[in-house]
């Protein structure tokens, strides 16, 4: 039966020195390329010359990153970045804000539409709405690769356990450690739904391992680790008072510490929004492949801006909050700008439509 995932992938694809190639920068190029190829049919299927595809995908990279970039330090943590200015050139540490790369394809789009002949801003919009549903599922799961964007606990036994972060942390405790694996385990039951029982298995590294320090970290040292690490407590669960089951062996030569613990089963928060985006892709495909000829021009964007910020500010429900803030209502900055972008779809969806009935 379906139940909780251990989600426990290495984030990076291979390492070149001290630089390594991840899956969310491959996924986040991919979502261009593949939309890339998909406008390159639309253009052509509307009389379009392919070429200004080139141009405009220039123009869409440019304006997702940029707006994406400073939508996250002006939405969500201002006076951090502007304290230190230069950090908000470090786009490897995270923090893209999907809000302010809207903004950013929006302006970048009405700069294009200028640029091309017999080309209205409505008609580029409603194209590219498409391909944008298309580029956030690419980059939705390279969020879930990362094990970024956490949902909030499930409190049931359906879920994701994110364990990469918990394995990275528990590296700089545990001395000479090589490799941490995180997986299921019989070894002992939870009868608390969300917390799931988990193995970890730690391989070290060639050196010695002196068996009576190893003994004394497990049994005094590891259990609070474990249950008094605020950032640990996002991924697992422990009470110290009850000590930890472990066992060290040795295999090959090699030296393994394995012992048992809890995860904490969370909503996938990412795929949802990956797998929305999906079916909202294929929908937009469908009506711009089937109904354009009919569809007055604006219609399909707006119903792109209503469907998407609707699932968003839904989805934002299920998600830890990414930046905590003076905020007296029970909604996230997420779902605070997602609501003039749902206004904004219907409005241009009433527009739109009001105008072709009085044509």
């Amino acid at each position: 039966m379906l139940s909780y995932l251990i989600w426990n992938p290495d984030p990076a694809i291979f390492n070149i020195g001290s630089f390594d190639v991840r899956w969310y920068g491959l996924l986040f190029a991919l979502g261009f390329i593949v939309s890339q190829q998909v406008m390159y049919k639309v253009f052509k299927a509307d009389g379009r010359d392919e070429k200004e595809v080139d141009t405009l995908t220039l123009y869409m990279v440019v304006a997702t990153i940029v707006g994406a970039r400073l939508g996250h330090v002006l939405f969500y943590d201002p006076v951090e970045y502007l304290s230190d200015p230069i950090r908000i050139l470090y786009i490897r540490e995270g923090g893209l804000a999907s809000h302010g790369g809207a903004i950013g394809i929006f302006i970048a789009l009405w700069l294009f539409a200028r640029k091309m002949k017999g080309m209205s801003y409505y008609w580029i919009l409603d194209r590219v709405a498409i391909v944008t549903a298309l580029t956030g599922a690419f980059i939705r799961f390279g969020n879930f690769t990362n094990s970024e964007i956490l949902g909030e606990p499930t409190e049931s036994n359906y879920g994701v356990v994110f364990a990469t972060p918990a394995a990275d942390f528990l590296k700089q405790y545990i001395v000479r450690s090589e490799e941490i694996d995180i997986s299921r385990t019989t070894k002992i039951t939870s009868d608390v739904p969300g917390r799931a029982p988990i193995d970890v298995l730690v391989k070290y590294n060639e050196v010695p391992v002196d068996e009576q320090v190893a003994h004394s970290f497990y049994q005094t040292k590891m259990p609070t680790i474990l249950g008094n690490s605020g950032y640990l407590s996002e991924y697992i669960w422990h009470n110290p008072g009850d000590g930890l089951k472990y066992e060290l062996y040795k295999a090959n030569g090699t030296t393994y510490a394995e012992f048992y613990t809890y995860g904490i089963v969370r909503h996938p928060a990412q795929l949802y929004e990956s797998i929305f985006c999906v079916f909202l892709t294929i929908f937009l495909y469908y009506l711009w492949n089937k109904k354009r000829a009919k569809m007055p021009e604006g219609l399909l964007f707006g119903i792109f801006m209503t469907l998407l910020f609707t699932s968003r500010f839904l989805i934002e429900f299920v998600k830890v909050w990414q930046e905590e803030f003076n905020n007296p209502l029970p909604i996230n900055m997420g779902q605070i700008l997602s609501i003039p972008m749902i206004l904004a779809g219907l409005i241009i969806i009433w527009r739109v439509t009001r105008k072709k009935n009085l044509a």
